[in-house]
């Protein structure tokens, strides 16, 4: 029972981090922070659901095939036809590849921003031949103990974890740009005000209905990113990432806010 405790709790506090490093990412391509959001544990959980991707998977897949492979053992007829130390041909060739991958992981490093889109595969790689490297290992082999086993898998563990982060957070940017590419889509956003706003006269429609309407001041073409806590952050129709601001409209006794429909495409 300790051990599903401290397994899940690991669990959970990954895809915390993870959710985190999404949200920062997502959110901040849109000039927020993860403070103003007030996500909460629970939501940074649930934020995490959007790596399951091709890129993601690739590393897990990797992680658990370098954890559970089923290297030969010593007394096998593999083993039995193996070095003299007692291990296998498949021990001993994956034990001389690991420096040459280790090496191709670093050069990688070197180059990380000529290969961008794909720096995380660099620690990928030195992850990979650090624990191709504990292949060495074997029940004659003496040597096996901090130096030589838990440091190695201690530093592919860090730099699985540096690959993990670097694809969390190219996922959030990337769907960010994805989702700002037609923003007239996203639902609309109508606010009523007893009093006017502050909001830009050239983007959006401002309509004045008179003294005698309550509230009085309607505005519409504004579009909706995220409503949290009663606070709705809103961007014009026209909304360029590195050029307009982002609004946040809280729902008070003097504002109301409906949500509509965005524009959708025809046949829809």
């Amino acid at each position: 029972m300790k051990s599903v405790v401290a397994q899940a709790s690991f669990v959970a506090a990954l895809m915390f981090y993870l959710g985190a490093m999404y949200t920062t990412s997502f959110y901040g391509y849109f000039h927020l922070t993860l403070n103003t959001l007030n996500f909460g544990f629970s939501g940074l959980v649930l934020q995490s659901l959007h790596l399951l991707r091709r890129e993601v998977l690739v590393v897990a897949v990797i992680v658990l095939v370098a954890a559970g492979v089923p290297w030969p053992r010593v007394g096998s007829r593999f083993a039995e036809q193996g070095d003299s130390d007692g291990s296998s041909p498949l021990r001993t060739a994956a034990a001389r590849l690991h420096l040459m991958v280790v090496g191709v992981g670093l050069v990688l490093l070197m180059i990380s921003p000529a290969i961008a889109p794909y720096g995380w595969v660099a620690p990928l790689t030195v992850a990979a031949g650090l624990l191709l490297g504990q292949c060495r290992h074997t029940t004659s082999d003496r040597r096996a103990g901090l130096r030589h086993k838990a440091l190695p898998f201690f530093a592919a563990a860090v730099f699985l974890f540096w690959a993990l982060t670097q694809i969390t957070w190219q996922l959030g940017e990337r769907d960010a740009k994805e989702r700002a590419r037609d923003v007239t889509r996203w639902t609309g956003v109508l606010i009523l005000s007893t009093h006017r706003l502050a909001l830009p006269q050239d983007s959006l429609v401002t309509e004045d209905l008179g003294a005698p309407f309550h509230p009085r001041y309607r505005y519409t073409g504004l579009r909706l990113l995220l409503e949290r806590d009663g606070r709705y952050y809103v961007v014009s129709r026209d909304w360029k990432p590195r050029r307009d601001p982002l609004y946040v409209i809280r729902e008070s006794d003097d504002i109301w806010v409906a949500l509509t429909s965005g524009t959708q495409p025809r046949g829809t």
